[in-house]
């Protein structure tokens, strides 16, 4: 059904066109060859890579323009959301003992669902978060828009409203002793 290969190591691997920038594979249009489970689940479904064969190939030539126009307009998107999420600081508040770990802990899914609540179009695949959260305190997380785009928000998270008010305070008086 696919055009495979082997690698050295005798993995299989295929070909494709990337239809979009890609983190970690290269820009719009570059022919890029990775591994077949990679392409089949994700690259192919999500319609951000055609396989690399000779039709492909000359469908992609013919429809480039309209697939540069739409990445532009998508990153023209990304970068209005992007100066909107930076003016704002966001606050989650949650259960935590005396020594300020949480009880739980805040993932990229309750940064997304607090995103959204905002008004923000942001998915929690955009989130880059390393491990979850699981102190009070600021925290700041970067978030990936757009292949070309990323921002940094500032996440406050507190066991009540008070201490969020205390954080915001003590949080702007540290970037003023800092400058």
């Amino acid at each position: 059904m696919y055009d495979t290969q082997k690698n050295k190591k005798g993995k299989k691997i295929m070909e494709v066109i990337l239809l979009q920038n890609v983190t970690n594979l290269g820009p719009m249009g570059e022919v890029v060859k990775v591994k077949n489970g990679y392409a089949r689940n994700y690259l192919l479904p999500k319609k951000k890579a055609l396989r690399a064969n000779k039709e492909n190939k000359i469908l992609f030539e013919s429809q480039r323009s309209v697939l540069e126009a739409a990445n532009l307009e998508k990153k023209a998107k990304y970068e209005g959301i992007s100066k909107d999420l930076a003016k704002k600081n966001f606050s989650l508040i949650r259960a935590a003992g005396d020594t300020g770990y949480l009880y739980g802990s805040v993932s990229s899914r309750d940064i997304a669902d607090l995103l959204i609540e905002e008004g923000f179009d942001v998915n929690r695949g955009q989130i880059n978060l390393k491990s979850p959260i699981k102190s009070v305190g600021i925290h700041n997380i970067m978030i990936s828009l757009h292949a070309d785009v990323s921002t940094t928000i500032t996440l406050n998270v507190a066991r009540s409203t008070e201490e969020m008010v205390k954080q915001d305070i003590l949080g702007e008086h540290e970037e003023e002793i800092l400058s």
